[in-house]
């Protein structure tokens, strides 16, 4: 079995001015990225202009399958699978919802839609391959639910706040990547809990950062503070699975360190984004939670703007 990375979102660049910047990077072994949401200097950036590089993109009905590796909870489990469930849902209000925000991808070079479902679902309680994993091992573990179907399936594992990874917290907060099993190609990506481990990186706006202006941080809107960065992360190394799988779709700057569909778009949530300030988002009157999307289940998601290539500019679902 081979495996390797798509690309390595390492220092994303924001649209037109001032943002803030997080760095991701995706290993296996030459890293592909999702999001370490580091608050940096003010500097004057380029617009945002990912290229296609043309390759493959993820269309059509795609699957995905979870390997949760360690502790979770059933209602933390939830809050992940319904996130997934509303990126093709039709049954959510038309705006804002999580599913127009997924559907962008659809504006993608090629057209037709990115439809996905939740699979097979592994729980591996006691971390069959231990609590301290290389990047090696994220393919490895995508085994556990089959590969292949020449990237019409997703192997996404999921590991608990008490499992460290590779790069986890120094650079990354989730990855994606490819390989092949005989002459079959399979995708997987990788986002971890940061809660006990860098919540100042990888669950900001929901946690102070660690660099940066200490702007109050935004209430969960699940009320999970490591679970609801978990899907600000998922929702990043998703969009580059299917708009960049094997490395040459869609992205900006090097191979090796790519930005890619959400990490070009890194710290934006809302309208007049700046460093350390998420944006204007949509506030729940009776939790205060800040949201911008809405999924299946009613429930609130915060999403990072996406790059839309019909307009050139970083899209929020609100």
């Amino acid at each position: 079995m081979a495996t390797n990375g798509n690309g390595n979102g390492a220092i994303p660049s924001l649209s037109l001015l001032l943002f803030l910047f997080f760095s991701f990077s995706f290993s296996l072994p030459s890293p592909c990225s999702a999001t370490a949401r580091k608050p940096s200097a003010l500097v004057e950036q380029q617009p945002v202009l990912l290229k296609y590089h043309s390759g493959p993109l993820l269309k059509g009905n795609i699957t995905l399958n979870l390997i949760w590796y360690g502790q979770f909870s059933s209602s933390q489990r939830s809050i992940i699978v319904d996130f997934l469930n509303s990126l093709s849902s039709a049954n959510t209000p038309s705006s804002p919802s999580v599913s127009s925000w997924w559907h962008t991808t659809d504006k993608y070079r090629g057209g037709g839609s990115s439809d996905v479902v939740v699979g097979k679902q592994i729980l591996d309680v006691n971390c069959s391959l231990g609590k301290a994993l290389k990047t090696s091992q994220l393919g490895a573990l995508t085994s556990k639910a089959g590969q292949g179907n020449g990237g019409r399936v997703i192997d996404v594992v999921l590991t608990s706040a008490d499992v460290a990874v590779d790069d986890f917290c120094e650079s990354s907060c989730g990855t994606h990547g490819s390989g092949r099993v005989k002459k079959d190609r399979f995708v997987y990506a990788w986002v971890g809990n940061s809660v006990s481990q860098c919540p100042g990186y990888c669950a900001w706006p929901f946690h102070q950062p660690v660099y940066g202006p200490q702007t109050p941080p935004l209430v969960a809107p699940n009320g999970d503070v490591g679970v609801d960065g978990m899907v600000i992360n998922l929702a990043t190394v998703l969009a580059g699975t299917v708009t960049n799988p094997f490395n040459n779709g869609y992205f900006q700057g090097s191979a090796e360190a790519p930005l890619e569909a959400v990490s070009a778009c890194t710290g934006i949530f809302g309208k007049g984004a700046y460093p350390g300030y998420p944006g204007e988002v949509l506030v729940d009157k009776t939790t205060g939670a800040s949201y911008n999307g809405v999924g299946v289940n009613g429930r609130k998601y915060l999403l990072p703007a996406m790059w839309d290539p019909q307009t050139s500019t970083c899209k929020t679902p609100a």
